[in-house]
């Protein structure tokens, strides 16, 4: 458990480091292009080595991790400022009930398309960028945080001292907001985690096709979109942005399996 929350602390935690070191520094201009430089292999001039165009990849992957991870931050607080409420009304109201049916079914009817087609539809209606992006993704997020709201504060509600709150006069949204959401805050954390996980994934595949953040802002999807033609002739072109997603992802993976162990009062007696 420790070994996982360690690795996956350290692997987010340095997708995080270098996205807010790229806001001051980078070792060169991720946009400069250099005709001169151009495909050139990893050295100590440019550690990671360059791309087509002559730019920096080191440079590049890290100012992209800004819009990774930023726009997969948006969306996770729009799906939790939008999905944590409607989870908790439903669980207020009863399993059953008839505002509980209703966002039952709007979950289904928003899992019933793929989270993927879904971000592209809403990117192409919206028009490509970042922001549109964010609120594409989102908008999915949405439902996956009612759900998990939903099912934690159901399993909240019928006990003791909420009885006794409701005798003490508390209303359901004193309830919610004082007795159910401190309750569940660990699971909606490690949902959160994994929800940016798969923010950054969709962030890459919108990108990988056009509808993620645009020229000049580098973009790990991007990257790979533009290395797919120059990928035989210069591996390293579409191996480093690919490295970069996948240890991103996994440390966000490993980080909220880990947390989900640490605050876990049942898998803690397990152990």
């Amino acid at each position: 458990m420790r070994a996982g929350l360690i690795l996956g602390g350290a692997l987010a935690g340095g997708a995080v480091a270098a996205a807010l070191v790229s806001l001051v520094w980078t070792p060169f201009d991720p946009a400069a292009l250099s005709v001169r430089a151009r495909l050139q292999p990893p050295s100590p001039a440019h550690w990671l080595g360059t791309d087509m165009l002559g730019r920096d990849i080191g440079s590049m992957l890290m100012a992209g991790a800004q819009a990774s991870l930023s726009i997969a931050l948006v969306a996770v607080l729009v799906g939790a400022c939008f999905g944590i409420p409607l989870g908790l009304m439903a669980a207020a109201r009863g399993a059953g009930s008839a505002t509980d049916t209703a966002v039952s079914r709007l979950n289904d009817l928003v899992f019933a398309f793929p989270a993927l087609v879904s971000a592209i539809l809403l990117s192409a209606t919206l028009g490509p960028g970042p922001v549109n992006a964010a609120l594409a993704i989102g908008l999915f997020n949405i439902p996956v945080f009612a759900r998990v709201t939903r099912g934690g504060a159901l399993a909240i509600w019928p006990l003791d001292y909420i009885r006794a709150a409701r005798v003490a006069g508390k209303g359901a949204v004193r309830i919610s907001a004082e007795h159910v959401l401190p309750n569940i805050a660990s699971i909606l954390i490690v949902q959160a985690t994994i929800q940016v996980s798969t923010g950054i994934l969709l962030e890459a595949a919108l990108s990988y096709v056009g509808l993620g953040a645009r020229p000049p802002m580098p973009s790990w999807g991007r990257m790979l979109a533009e290395s797919q033609t120059m990928a035989a002739l210069a591996p390293h072109v579409a191996i480093f942005p690919g490295l970069a997603i996948v240890l991103t992802v996994l440390g966000l993976n490993l980080l909220g399996d880990g947390l989900r162990d640490a605050l876990d009062p049942r898998l803690r007696r397990r152990e």
